[in-house]
């Protein structure tokens, strides 16, 4: 199993949410946001993440109706 590399993992987070001590650790970020029935900030454009509603309907909002 590989290590988390959270430098390089955070030069890809969109998570706009600066308080978060999850970012750049994607498996804690996953965890969490699964845990509370939504998904992480990288599942969705930042114009939607920065909403902070990180629901799945949003995500299926957002993405029903893309090619």
């Amino acid at each position: 199993m590989t290590e988390c590399n959270k430098d390089k993992n955070i030069k890809n987070c969109n998570c706009s949410y600066e308080p978060c001590s999850r970012k750049g650790v994607c498996c804690d970020c996953l965890q969490y946001h699964l845990s509370m029935n939504q998904l992480p900030a990288c599942c969705f454009p930042d114009d939607v993440e920065k909403t902070y509603d990180r629901s799945f309907a949003k995500f299926i909002e957002v993405y029903q109706n893309r090619s």
